[in-house]
């Protein structure tokens, strides 16, 4: 079946020029994230799996716009539309330096997505999950400060929950961006090592110059969390990885349950693991 999104403005790139339902289909590693370069920031180890490979292949979907982004330096007088033209631009340039399958663009609008939207965005992933039926999902994990990035996170669970089991995804994944997962306990933490070609993953992110030029330096802000996460990780042994993104595992949540619950969860074995380090070692007596 064609895809048929609900946004007029959506674009779909294919930049190695494949068939789409083909290159939809093949794709392996599916990243949704809510703006341009979120999926460079939190979804580098799917790029990292695919990259150069025949026989797995990442896709990205961006869900909104781009209206909202930041507009500062030379950048600072462009019109609300010219930065969409520009976003999509950017975006499409990492699709082909990342050599992705396939690079979707849903263009709906932030605050919509927060307010009234939520039901289409949920539609356009639907399809787009039924197309690719990939192994791993990456989105945004759910203790984001973000809204936006919530919202987005919670579409892609209701999507894949319309799903049926057989094509639901192997793995769900929701990934840093606006608050780091170096607070779950360590058993919590799903590792991404992402320290081969570290040059592929700046490059990724260069091509986002908007954003860059505006004042915000996404660039070097992801390097450095990620070598920090590998550094910190282990405080008794050498490091193993130069650099580490962490998730949080988003699959219990396919089969039904809360999203709160699961958060709620994480953050309850955290706050025990730490109250029992403190009565651990509290001197006695």
């Amino acid at each position: 079946m064609p895809l048929i999104l609900t946004e007029e403005r959506a674009d779909v790139l294919v930049p190695d020029g494949a068939e789409l339902d083909g290159a939809l289909s093949r794709t392996t590693h599916l990243a949704i994230g809510a703006h341009h370069d979120d999926l460079e920031l939190m979804a580098a180890h799917g790029v990292s799996e695919c990259f150069r490979s025949s026989e797995r292949w990442f896709s990205g979907v961006v869900v909104t716009d781009g209206a909202g982004s930041v507009r500062g330096g030379p950048y600072a007088s462009l019109s609300r539309e010219e930065l969409v033209a520009v976003r999509r631009l950017e975006q499409h340039k990492a699709a082909h330096i990342g050599e992705y399958s396939v690079m979707l663009q849903l263009a709906h609008s932030s605050q919509r997505l927060k307010d009234t939207a939520a039901l289409e965005v949920v539609s356009d992933l639907e399809q787009v999950l039924r197309a690719c039926s990939p192994e791993i999902v990456y989105t945004h994990n759910l203790a984001d400060k973000h809204d936006t990035h919530v919202a987005v996170a919670l579409c892609v669970v209701a999507a894949c929950r319309r799903l049926p089991e057989n094509l639901r995804p192997a793995r769900l994944i929701g990934c840093e961006v606006w608050r780091d997962l170096d607070w779950l306990c360590d058993s919590d933490k799903v590792v991404m090592p992402v320290d081969e070609r570290e040059n592929l993953h700046a490059a990724l992110l260069g091509v986002f110059d908007s954003q860059i030029a505006s004042g915000k330096r996404y660039d070097l802000a992801a390097a450095g969390r990620r070598r920090a996460n590998a550094t910190f990780f282990d405080a008794q042994g050498a490091d193993r990885h130069d650099a580490l993104i962490w998730g949080m595992d988003l699959t219990p949540l396919l089969a039904g349950g809360s999203a709160e619950q699961l958060v709620k969860a994480h953050i309850a074995r955290f706050e025990s693991e730490v109250a029992a380090r403190l009565a651990r070692l509290s001197p006695k007596g």
